[in-house]
């Protein structure tokens, strides 16, 4: 199994649609890429730079996210974030984010993930139903 290592990188590209709008999310009344939207993107940006370094067994979820949405992108448009590795403290693992538009910087921040048991996870899970 390949190590987690600082300086691993993921990206996800996606065109925006109108059901990822902060009107269409609720996150706001304007027929523009919302900053939920956003957050899913770097998000999966981040699981993306991990692919294929995990064990079956393992798992990440989001932690924290720390995120500035700098500037509005309209439907139609073309969307792409990238995460970027910068530390791994034991099960803790912290990503730069950024994103982008045609035009430039849409978004940037910081996102920490934790790895873990998906079994324990799943089972810790189903307990607090």
């Amino acid at each position: 199994m390949p190590e987690i290592v600082v300086g691993l990188r993921g990206q996800v590209v996606t065109r925006v649609t109108a059901d990822q709008t902060a009107a269409a999310l609720g996150s706001g009344d304007v027929p523009a890429f919302g900053t939920p939207a956003l957050v899913a993107l770097v998000e999966a940006a981040a699981v993306n730079a991990l692919a294929g370094r995990l064990a079956p067994e393992e798992t990440t979820v989001g932690t924290r996210l720390e995120v500035t949405h700098l500037a509005a992108t309209p439907v139609g448009a073309e969307v792409r974030a990238e995460a970027t590795l910068v530390a791994v403290e034991g099960r803790k693992l912290t990503f730069t984010v950024i994103a982008y538009d045609d035009r430039g910087t849409i978004g940037e921040g910081r996102h920490e993930r934790m790895l873990l048991s998906r079994d324990r996870f799943l089972a810790k899970l189903a307990a607090a139903r």
